[in-house]
C-alpha cells in the first residue's frame, strides 16, 4: 500500500512501465496549492443546502458530507482520524471491488451525494450503498465535514431530498449462514419494563426471547471481624518496634537532634568518583564489590530480623541437644518450640504468607514434633515422659487400634510406672468404640494386681518406684468412682467391704504372704456367707478365721421381733404419665434403694436363686484382682473416709487430683443458698461435686444430705460401730465428728424441706451427740461439743446452746490461745451471737466480745453477765498481738514450722480478726488479714514444695486458705448489715484465687459478688487469665456459671410473665459466649472426661430449644464419657423419643439398667 491512499490509484493507472518509480512522490496531488480554495467553496455549498431544507421522514441527525470523486485533489487533502478504525474493518472487502472502483473513478464526472449513518444507520440499504462507495469518497466526506466545522443538520429540515432509503439487490450470504441478522445491523434501543402498550396485562403477556439479562450490580459488603479474610488478617503478627541502638542520654532533651552533615565523613574524590558525590556503597557497586561481611549479615527488614532470631534459636537448640542428648526437659522444650517455629515468617514456614492460614501446617507440625520425639527417644530409650508425649501426639492421626497396641507395648516395658497406668486407663475409659464396663473393670483389676506384684517384689526386673502405694490407692478410688457412675453401686460397696476386711481384720498368719497369696486365703471368707462390713453381726475376717480353726460358729436363732418392712410393691405411682417419665422415676427409685449387694438370708432359708435381679449379687471374681495392701496408717484412715464419702457422709475427704474431675458429676458446687443466709456459720458438706451411691438426680436439683432408706441408715450405723474401735486419738475424733455432721446435715434438710420430720430427726441427732460425749475419750473433745451446741442452735434452742457452749468453755482451763479446738469453739460461739440479731449491735455484740476476751485470760471462763470493760478489751488486744507475733515468728523461721504452731496459727488469726471487727471495725480486721497474707504468701507461691518439706508447705497453704475464707465471710457479713464498697472483697478474692484456683468456695463467692455488678468486663478478664493455666477445671466451670447467671438476669428483664417484651438490655451475644466457653473447656484432657461439664453443656443447649444440636453434643459426650449413666438418663429426659435407642446403647456398653423395658411393660399391664 502506498504512503498516500489518494495517490495509490493514480500510480496504478499510470502503469508499471515507468522507469523512475522512486520519483513518483513528486507528482503526488496532495502537495497541490489549490486545496484551500476548493474547501472554502464546499463550505458555502453546504450552507446553502441547509438553508433550503427538504422534508424527511427520519429524525436522526446526520452530518452533511459532499463527495467529489472527479477531483482527486479535493479527496486527498485530509484523512479523518475517526475513520481509521472503520477502514480497517472494510479492508477485507477491497480485493472483491478493485476493478469496479477503477471503472467508477474513470467514468465519474460529477459529485454524488451519499448518506453515511455511521454507527447509528437505520437501514441495511444505506449501509450497503456506502460499502460500495470508494475509499477516496470516504476521505472526501470526512474532509468536508472537518472543513465545515462539524455542523449538524436534521433530516426533517432538508426539503430537497425525496428518497432516503435505497434498495440493496445484492443478498448477504451471512444471513443464510447464521440464520439471523448481524447484531450490528439492528438499531439499538432501551426497553423500559417487560410489558407492551395496548395489551391486557391480566390475560396477555409478552415473552422477550433473547433479551439481555438485567445488569447485576455487585454490592460489596463490609466484611466483619469473624470472616475468613479478617481472621487471617488478625492472625498475622504485627511489626515489632525496634529499639534504638544508641544508649539513651542521662539528661532529658526537649527535642530530637538531627545529625549534622559535617559529622559525616565526606567521600574522597577518585577517578571513579571525581565529583565526590557517591557514598561508599555506591562506589563499591561501581567497582563491582559487595558490602563487608558484617554489614551483609545485618537484616534489612523486620521479617528478615525475625527470621534471623528464629534461625539462631533453632541452631541453639540443635547445639544443646547435640551436646546434652540425655536432657529430657530440653527435648520437651524443643518439641514445644516447634509451635513458635511454624508461626514464624518465611524461614521454616511452608511458603510465603502460609502463616496466615489456620490449618496450614497442622500435619506438618505434628510430623516435625514426632520426628524430634523419635530422635529424643533414640537418645533416651528409658524415658517414659518422652514416650507419653509421643503417644499423646500420635493420638491426633493414629487409629485407636494402633494406639492401643502402642500403649500395651509401652506398659509391657514399664509395668511399674503408676502414671503410665493411670493415663492408659483414662485412655481406654474414653474410647467409645471399644468400651464396655466388664472389659474396663477387668483392666483395672489387672493394673492393681500387677502393681501389687511389683510392690511385693515378685517382678524382679522392675523395682517399685517411690509413691507406688499412694498411686495404687488413687487408682482403686478411680475404679470405684467408675463403677458408681456406671450404675454398679453393689460392686462399689463390695469393694470397700472387702478392702476394710482385707486391711483391718487380716489374720496374723497370712500377713507375711505376698498380696496374691493373701487374696487366695481371703476368698473362702468371702464365699462363706459370713456378715460383712455394714451388715448386722459383722465380726471380720480375723475372727472368722480363728473360729474356723476352733470348729466354726455356733448358730444362734435371730430375733424374730424385728421384722424387716416389706418394700412397697407399687413402684409406679401414676400410670397415666408418659412411658419415659415412668421409667426414669422407677430407675431412680431402685438406684436409691438397691445400692447394697443382695445376699441370701439364711434365717429365711433363702438361696441365690431367690434373687430377682442377678446383677445385685457380687461374686469374688468381680473384686479379687482389685484388692491391694495398705501399710500406711494415713492411707488406711483415708480408706475409711472415702468409704463414708461414698455413703453420703460428709467426712471431708477430697478425691485425688488424678480422678477428681472424672468423678465430678453433680452441680452442688454452685449452690450458695445457705452461704447467702449465714456467711459466717454456714454448713459446708464439701462433696466437691461428687455424688454418693444411690444418687442420680437430674441436673440442678439441690444436693441435700437427706439420708438413705431404713436399711441404708442401719448400714451406715453398722459401719461406724465397726470402724470406730479401730482408731484412737485424732482419727477417732474425726470419725465421731463426721458421724455427727452427717446427722446435723439431715437436720438442716428437714429445716428447709420437710419440717414434719424435724422433731424426730433432731431428737435422734441429740441422742447421738450425747452418747458420743459420754465416752471417756470424748468428754474433752471440743469439736464434738461445738457440733452439739451448733445443733441446739439450729433447732432454735438458743439458751440450751449457750449452756452447752459455757459448759465446754469452762472445762478448758487456762490453755489460753494455744489450743486450736478451744479457739474454734469460741469463734463459732461469737459468730452465732453476731448472726443472731445483726441489726442490734448491743447485747449480742457484748456476748461475742465477752467470749473472745475471756479466751485470752488465764482465769477460768465465766458466763456472760455484763458488758466487757475497756481495760479488758485493751489487755485482750495486746494478748492477741503477742500471740500472733510469736506464731508468725515460729512459722516464718528458717526451720520447718511445727504442727502445733501451724494448728494454732489459723484459729488465732480468725479469732483476732473477729475481735478487731467487734471492737474497732472492719478496717482493723482487714489490716490483720493483710499482715498475715503478706507474711505467708511467700511460702505458698513456689510451684511445688520439695519432698522433705511438703507437709509443712501444705499446712501453711491450708492455714492461709482458711484465713482467706474467714476474711471473705467477714466482709460479706459486714456488707449485708451496712454499706461498704465491693472493691476490698473483690481484691481479696482475686488475690486468693490466684493462689488457690481449685477452691470451690472462693470461686462461688467470687461469682456471687461479681453477679451484682452490671459490668462484666472485669470478671471476664479475670476468668480469661485464670483459664489460661488449664491446670484446674474450676475456673472453666465457674466462668460458665457466671455467664449463665448473667443470661438469666437478662432473660428475667426481657421476659415478664413468660411473654416477650421490649429488650431494654441487649443480650450482647451471651449465648455464643457461653457456647464458646463450653467448647474451649472440653478441649482440654480434664474437661473432655468430666461428666459434669458435659451435663451442663447438654442442659444449656436444650434450654435454647435446639434439639438437633443438642443430640449432636450428646453423642459427642458419649465419645468422651461413655461410662457416665447420668448422661444417658439426661438424654432420656431431653429426647423422650429416643428411649429405646438409648437403652440399647446402655445395654451394649453393659451399664447398669435396673428396669428393662420388658419389665416396665409388664408393670404397666398389671
Amino acid at each position: 500500500m502506498a504512503l498516500f491512499p489518494a495517490f495509490a490509484d493514480i500510480s496504478e493507472a499510470s502503469g508499471g512501465g515507468t522507469s523512475r518509480k522512486e520519483l513518483d512522490w513528486l507528482s503526488n496531488p496532495s502537495f497541490c496549492v489549490g486545496n484551500l480554495t476548493s474547501l472554502s467553496q464546499q463550505t458555502e455549498e453546504v450552507t446553502a443546502l441547509a438553508s433550503e431544507g427538504s422534508p424527511l421522514t427520519s429524525r436522526s441527525p446526520l452530518k452533511s458530507e459532499l463527495s467529489d470523486e472527479s477531483d482527486p485533489s479535493k479527496t486527498l487533502t485530509q484523512i479523518s482520524r475517526k475513520k481509521k478504525k472503520e477502514k480497517r474493518k472494510k479492508r477485507r472487502h477491497q480485493h472483491r471491488k478493485k476493478a469496479k472502483r477503477r471503472h467508477e473513478q474513470s467514468s465519474s464526472g460529477g459529485s454524488e451525494s451519499d448518506t453515511d449513518s455511521g454507527k447509528d444507520r437505520s437501514s441495511r440499504s444505506v449501509k450497503d450503498s456506502q460499502k460500495e462507495s470508494e475509499k477516496p469518497s470516504q476521505g472526501s466526506n470526512a474532509a468536508a465535514a472537518a472543513a465545515a466545522g462539524h455542523h449538524s443538520i436534521w433530516l426533517e429540515d432538508i426539503q430537497t431530498l425525496t428518497e432516503v432509503f435505497r434498495t440493496d439487490k445484492k443478498p448477504d450470504p451471512a444471513n443464510w449462514e447464521y440464520k439471523s441478522l448481524y447484531r450490528g445491523d439492528i438499531a439499538r434501543y432501551k426497553r423500559k419494563g417487560d410489558s407492551c402498550l395496548g395489551i391486557n396485562p391480566k390475560k396477555q403477556c409478552i415473552s422477550w426471547e433473547g433479551a439481555p439479562a438485567a445488569k447485576k450490580h455487585s454490592h460489596k459488603h463490609l466484611e466483619r471481624y469473624f470472616t475468613k479474610k479478617s481472621v487471617g488478617l488478625m492472625r498475622t503478627e504485627g511489626i515489632a518496634v525496634c529499639s534504638n541502638t544508641e544508649p539513651p542520654s542521662s539528661e532529658p532533651v526537649t527535642f530530637i537532634p538531627v545529625k549534622d552533615s559535617a559529622d559525616v565523613a565526606a567521600p574522597v574524590a577518585t577517578w571513579l568518583n571525581p565529583l565526590g558525590i557517591y557514598d561508599q556503597s555506591t562506589t563499591q557497586w561501581l567497582q563491582g564489590q559487595g558490602p563487608p561481611e558484617q554489614e551483609s549479615k545485618q537484616p534489612d527488614s523486620q521479617q528478615d530480623r525475625e527470621s534471623a532470631v528464629l534461625k539462631a534459636k533453632v541452631e541453639e537448640f540443635n547445639r544443646k541437644v547435640r551436646e546434652t542428648p540425655r536432657d529430657t526437659q530440653l527435648w520437651m522444650a524443643f518439641v514445644a518450640f516447634q509451635d513458635e517455629v511454624m508461626r514464624g515468617p518465611g524461614l521454616y514456614a511452608l511458603e510465603e504468607g502460609e502463616q496466615e492460614k489456620h490449618r496450614k501446617s497442622l500435619k506438618l507440625l505434628l510430623e516435625k514434633k514426632l520426628a524430634v520425639l523419635e530422635r529424643a527417644i533414640e537418645s533416651n530409650p528409658s524415658s517414659v515422659d518422652l514416650k507419653l508425649a509421643k503417644l499423646q501426639l500420635c493420638s491426633e492421626f493414629w487409629e485407636p487400634s494402633a494406639l492401643a497396641k502402642e500403649w500395651q507395648r509401652l506398659l509391657f516395658l514399664h509395668p511399674n510406672n503408676t502414671g503410665l497406668w493411670q493415663r492408659y486407663l483414662s485412655f481406654c475409659q474414653s474410647q467409645f468404640g471399644t468400651f464396655s464396663v466388664s472389659k474396663l473393670h477387668s483392666l483395672y483389676g489387672k493394673c492393681l494386681s500387677t502393681l501389687s506384684a511389683v510392690k511385693d517384689g515378685s517382678i524382679l526386673s522392675h523395682p517399685a518406684l517411690p509413691g507406688t502405694e499412694e498411686a495404687m490407692f488413687a487408682l482403686f478410688l478411680q475404679q470405684c468412682h467408675f463403677l458408681r457412675q456406671a450404675g454398679h453401686a453393689e460392686k462399689v460397696i463390695s469393694l470397700f467391704q472387702a478392702m476394710v476386711d482385707f486391711t483391718f481384720f487380716k489374720p496374723d498368719s497370712v500377713k507375711e504372704l505376698p498380696t496374691k497369696g493373701q487374696v487366695e486365703f481371703f476368698e473362702p471368707f468371702w464365699d462363706s456367707g459370713e456378715p460383712r462390713v455394714g451388715e448386722k453381726g459383722a465380726r471380720g475376717w480375723r475372727a472368722w478365721m480363728h473360729q474356723q480353726e476352733r470348729g466354726g460358729w455356733v448358730l444362734v436363732n435371730p430375733d424374730e421381733d424385728e421384722e424387716e418392712p416389706e418394700e412397697d410393691d407399687q413402684e409406679i405411682k401414676d400410670k397415666t404419665l408418659p412411658k419415659w417419665q415412668i421409667w426414669l422415676a422407677v430407675e431412680r427409685s431402685r438406684d436409691q434403694r438397691h445400692w447394697r449387694p443382695w445376699r441370701p438370708d439364711k434365717t429365711k432359708k433363702q438361696t441365690e436363686e431367690d434373687c430377682e435381679d442377678p446383677e445385685r449379687q457380687v461374686l469374688f471374681d468381680d473384686i479379687g484382682q482389685s484388692l491391694i495392701r495398705l501399710s500406711s496408717p494415713d492411707l488406711q484412715f483415708q480408706l475409711i473416709e472415702a468409704f463414708l464419702q461414698f455413703l453420703g457422709v460428709p467426712s471431708g475427704f477430697r478425691p485425688p487430683a488424678s480422678c477428681l474431675y472424672l468423678a465430678m458429676d453433680e452441680s452442688s458446687i454452685f449452690d450458695s443458698e445457705l452461704y447467702e443466709e449465714k456467711p459466717l456459720t454456714y454448713f459446708n458438706p464439701s462433696f466437691s461435686g461428687v455424688s454418693c451411691v444411690g444418687y442420680m438426680e437430674q441436673l440442678g436439683c439441690p444436693r441435700w444430705t437427706k439420708g438413705h432408706s431404713r436399711e441404708g441408715e442401719e448400714f451406715v450405723r453398722n459401719v461406724f460401730h465397726l470402724v470406730l474401735p479401730l482408731f484412737s486419738g485424732k482419727h477417732k475424733s474425726q470419725l465421731c465428728l463426721s458421724w455427727l455432721r452427717y446427722e446435723v446435715a439431715k437436720v438442716i434438710w428437714c429445716l428447709h424441706t420437710k419440717k414434719k420430720r424435724l422433731k424426730s430427726q433432731g431428737k435422734n441427732c441429740k441422742k447421738l451427740a450425747k452418747n458420743l460425749l459420754k465416752e471417756p475419750e470424748n468428754r474433752n473433745n471440743f469439736c464434738l461439743w461445738k457440733q452439739y451446741a451448733h445443733l441446739e442452735w439450729l433447732l432454735g434452742n438458743i439458751e440450751d446452746a449457750r449452756k452447752v457452749f459455757d459448759t465446754a468453755l469452762s472445762m478448758a482451763g487456762s490453755s489460753e490461745l494455744k489450743d486450736r479446738e478451744l479457739c474454734e469453739l469460741s469463734l463459732l460461739y461469737a459468730e452465732l451471737e453476731m448472726e443472731l440479731s445483726p441489726d442490734s449491735r448491743g447485747a449480742t455484740t457484748g456476748r461475742a466480745v465477752h467470749v473472745l476476751t475471756r479466751l485470752t485470760e488465764s482465769s477460768p471462763y465465766g458466763p456472760y453477765t455484763a458488758q466487757v470493760m475497756a481495760t479488758q478489751v485493751l489487755k485482750a488486744r495486746k494478748a492477741y498481738e503477742h500471740a500472733l507475733r510469736d506464731c508468725l515468728g515460729q512459722t516464718c523461721a528458717s526451720d520447718p514450722a511445727t504442727a502445733e504452731s501451724l494448728d494454732c496459727l489459723g484459729s488465732l488469726v480468725k479469732c483476732f480478726m473477729l475481735f478487731q471487727y467487734l471492737t474497732v471495725g472492719i478496717d482493723a480486721a482487714v489490716q490483720i488479714y493483710g499482715q498475715v497474707f503478706a507474711k505467708l504468701k511467700g511460702s505458698v507461691l513456689p510451684e511445688g514444695p520439695g519432698p522433705e518439706d511438703s507437709a509443712s508447705s501444705q499446712s501453711l497453704s491450708s492455714v492461709l486458705e482458711a484465713v482467706t475464707l474467714m476474711q471473705t465471710s467477714l466482709l460479706r457479713f459486714h456488707m449485708n448489715i451496712s454499706v461498704y464498697p465491693l472493691a476490698p472483697l473483690r481484691e481479696t478474692l482475686s488475690e486468693a484465687l490466684k493462689l488457690y484456683p481449685g477452691n470451690q468456695v472462693l470461686w462461688r463467692a467470687y461469682v456471687q459478688i461479681q453477679n451484682k455488678s452490671h459490668s462484666a468486663n472485669k470478671t471476664r478478664r479475670f476468668f480469661n487469665v485464670a483459664t489460661r493455666s488449664a491446670k484446674h477445671l474450676e475456673p472453666w466451670l465457674f466462668a460458665i456459671e457466671a455467664e449463665k447467671m448473667r443470661k438469666r438476669l437478662v432473660d428475667s428483664v426481657q421476659r415478664v410473665g413468660g411473654r416477650e417484651v421490649h429488650a431494654t438490655i441487649p443480650e450482647t451475644g451471651l449465648t455464643h459466649r457461653i457456647r464458646a466457653l463450653f467448647e474451649n473447656a472440653i478441649r482440654s484432657d480434664k474437661g473432655s472426661q468430666c461428666p459434669l461439664l458435659w451435663r451442663m453443656y447438654l442442659n444449656f443447649l436444650v434450654s435454647l430449644g435446639n434439639k438437633e444440636r443438642s443430640k449432636g453434643v450428646f453423642y459427642k459426650a458419649l465419645q468422651s464419657c461413655p461410662w457416665a449413666k447420668v448422661l444417658y438418663m439426661d438424654a432420656m429426659e431431653y429426647f423422650p423419643d429416643e428411649l429405646q435407642e438409648i437403652l440399647d446403647v446402655m445395654t451394649e456398653k453393659e451399664l447398669r439398667v435396673r428396669l428393662p423395658l420388658e419389665e416396665l411393660d409388664l408393670l404397666l399391664e398389671d
